[in-house]
């Protein structure tokens, strides 16, 4: 990536992941200019895992920009050609259903909806206890549609909670990548 290119990077309520997300953010933030985007859920919602308004605050400080957190702030992304590329990471169940359904009612989901008509990439970081179960057949969309890509993905715990998956959010940056090249970058499922 270089710094010509804006990334929008989009949390939804995942909110155990994001320890591991903030380490991504912080090395994309490196290499390209960044435009955080929190759902309305994790901009307003205190968690065990900490404040909304620490995360929003520290996402701001690493990406040097403010946050959009609410739909108006987000349907400008597509009339105004924003971003080059959104992520979505976390992405939870819900946000995948909702993508996959056309139902643009959330920052993040209006964000997408905005960077799809612009035919550019959606890169989507799963996060969600029922992957392998109710949200299976929206995966399953999500990866048949035009310029959403998927970050790999696989079982976090097959044991416990055999139909979580998640991102290895770690490989998100070469899925930006490839998905500005309009490739998937594989394998998809992951071990």
């Amino acid at each position: 990536m270089d710094k010509t290119l804006t990334i929008g990077f989009a949390f939804t309520g995942s909110y155990c992941t994001f320890s591991k997300i903030f380490p991504v953010l912080e090395e994309i933030s490196k290499s390209a200019e960044v435009i955080p985007v929190f759902s309305n859920n994790s901009a307003e919602t205190d968690t065990r895992f900490g404040s909304s308004a620490e995360f929003v605050e520290r996402a701001e400080k690493v990406c040097g920009k403010k946050a959009i957190t609410t739909i108006a702030e987000a349907e400008p992304i597509g009339p105004k050609k924003l971003i080059d590329a959104l992520v979505i990471a976390p992405c939870t169940g819900n946000t995948i259903a909702k993508l996959a359904n056309g139902i643009a009612d959330t920052t993040v989901t209006l964000a997408a909806k905005s960077q799809l008509r612009n035919n550019r990439p959606v890169i989507i970081a799963v996060s969600t206890n029922d992957g392998l179960g109710a949200n299976a057949v929206n995966i399953g969309r999500l990866l048949a549609r035009k310029n959403i890509y998927l970050v790999p993905f696989g079982q976090d715990d097959c044991i416990e909670k055999e139909n979580s998956v998640v991102a290895d959010f770690k490989q998100i940056p070469a899925t930006i990548a490839a998905a500005l090249k309009k490739r998937q970058v594989q394998p998809v499922l992951i071990r």
